[in-house]
């Protein structure tokens, strides 16, 4: 839809004061496979995701046209940025979390655990 296009540079603008400088972002044009209904162009979604340094693709649910492909895409993108050394893991900012594990029983204490017998789920 054109009106859901015409705020995407707010929500860019959003995403972008809100998240780290490196955050991957990635614009989607959705229900690929309904041509006939299109508003916004592809070469004009294309254009606006360049000048903004975004990813692009289209894709659709209902046929799942490049559904996979933009979780690959981003994860591709974020492991380059990870290995040029822009995505820091070990930055609080980076958006990764490292929590310990609760041990069953919920309390979380620094002596290892016993080892139980038998099934553990």
């Amino acid at each position: 839809r054109r009106s859901t296009y015409n705020h995407l540079s707010s929500w860019l603008t959003d995403a972008r004061n809100l998240t780290n400088p490196n955050t991957v972002i990635i614009l989607i044009g959705n229900k690929a496979d309904l041509e006939a209904q299109r508003d916004v162009t592809y070469e004009e979604a294309k254009q606006f995701a360049e000048e903004n340094g975004l990813l692009f693709l289209e894709a659709s649910a209902k046929t799942g046209e490049n559904v996979e492909d933009a979780f690959l895409e981003a994860a591709k993108k974020i492991y380059q940025n990870i290995q040029d050394g822009s995505l820091d893991l070990n930055a609080a900012e980076s958006g990764v979390q490292h929590k310990p594990s609760a041990p069953q029983g919920g309390r979380l204490t620094s002596e290892p655990q016993p080892q139980r017998e038998g099934c553990g789920c």
